[in-house]
């Protein structure tokens, strides 16, 4: 048994697992209600994949521009779930009133834990179990 005395999921389970969180943002400057999902894994292996480039010395630089309106193309879907936009509307998002894209994208980033909080504690966590693992002598796979 796990931690919780339920037992461990099996593949099956896990795969099966309806696990998308949606929820609804009124956006005054639009006039309406839109849809915001969390992000899938390989969303956010998308979306923090955008976000660096490796420049020709080899060195990490950060990338802005149009951060808001990157994570609100893999996020902002219909009602049922399915996306809305695509890698073509992220300049045209961008082009879209501040305060909505903030409003929007405050959501989605806690809908997929990318606040700056969620980052933190996910470097903590890291770093604990790094300690745990290497304090007790035994592998960490």
């Amino acid at each position: 048994m796990d931690a919780t005395g339920k037992g461990s999921l099996t593949r099956e389970q896990m795969l099966g697992a309806i696990d998308v969180q949606i929820e609804a943002v009124f956006v005054p400057e639009w006039g309406g209600t839109v849809y915001v999902r969390s992000l899938q894994g390989k969303g956010r292996d998308q979306f923090e994949g955008s976000r660096v480039r490796i420049k020709a010395d080899g060195k990490v630089e950060l990338v802005h521009d149009n951060t808001r309106a990157r994570l609100l193309a893999l996020t902002v879907c219909s009602e049922a779930g399915a996306l809305l936009f695509s890698e073509e509307d992220v300049a045209a998002l961008g082009e879209k009133n501040a305060a909505a894209l903030d409003r929007i994208f405050d959501v989605a980033q806690r809908l997929s834990s990318l606040r700056p909080q969620d980052l933190e504690q996910k470097v903590k966590n890291s770093v604990a179990a790094l300690t745990v693992n290497s304090s007790s002598g035994s592998p960490s796979h």
